[in-house]
């Protein structure tokens, strides 16, 4: 039985839980990456609206604002996707669609707001594009920590293959033995 210790803060409490995460998923996020996803945690723990939004209509309708509204709806879709992937990759399946559309989806979000943003953010905004997946892995790892692994077996194979996520290829290693392999598609065969 895991040990609850309770930090001073609840900052403090979700930077415990998001070091506790990273050891589990054997990463180290740098403290530009590691706080983000602390605060994002904060943000969102009392947002259960998320789970009813259609995500693509979400970015296509940041990709039409403009200035601040455009930053802080496409911001929304990239941290939402994010969670969605890390947090709760079961939705993808009950939405039909694979966990690597989230990720895409969220990385073109955060990837978006680096190409047209002309302020600080623009570095954070890239490296949360590029750290999109360890991101992922991270939040994935919290799920284990007190329950039950957050992918089935045939989704950490796609999230892997779609991806090349370590965690999910940690997933997939916890049931096989066997050494997945990225086929590569041939145009010419039919499927």
């Amino acid at each position: 039985m895991r040990q609850l210790i309770l930090e001073p803060t609840s900052t403090a409490q979700w930077h415990a839980l998001v070091s506790e995460a990273e050891s589990a998923a054997n990463l180290q996020l740098d403290e530009t990456l590691e706080s983000y996803l602390v605060f994002l945690l904060m943000r969102f723990i009392a947002r259960p609206d998320i789970a009813g939004r259609a995500m693509a209509i979400e970015y296509l309708h940041g990709l039409s604002e403009s200035g601040q509204l455009q930053e802080a709806q496409l911001r929304d879709v990239g941290d939402q996707c994010l969670l969605y992937s890390g947090l709760y990759p079961r939705h993808a399946e009950r939405r039909l669609v694979r966990v690597s559309y989230y990720v895409d989806l969220g990385r073109g979000a955060y990837g978006t707001l680096a190409e047209r943003l002309r302020h600080a953010g623009a570095e954070v905004y890239q490296q949360l594009c590029e750290g999109f997946v360890a991101l992922m892995d991270v939040l994935q790892a919290m799920r284990p920590l007190d329950g039950p692994p957050p992918l089935a077996p045939l989704q950490s194979l796609e999230l892997w293959a779609d991806t090349g996520s370590p965690g999910a290829l940690r997933g997939l290693r916890r049931v096989t033995d066997a050494t997945p392999v990225n086929a590569p598609i041939d145009p010419e065969k039919p499927h």
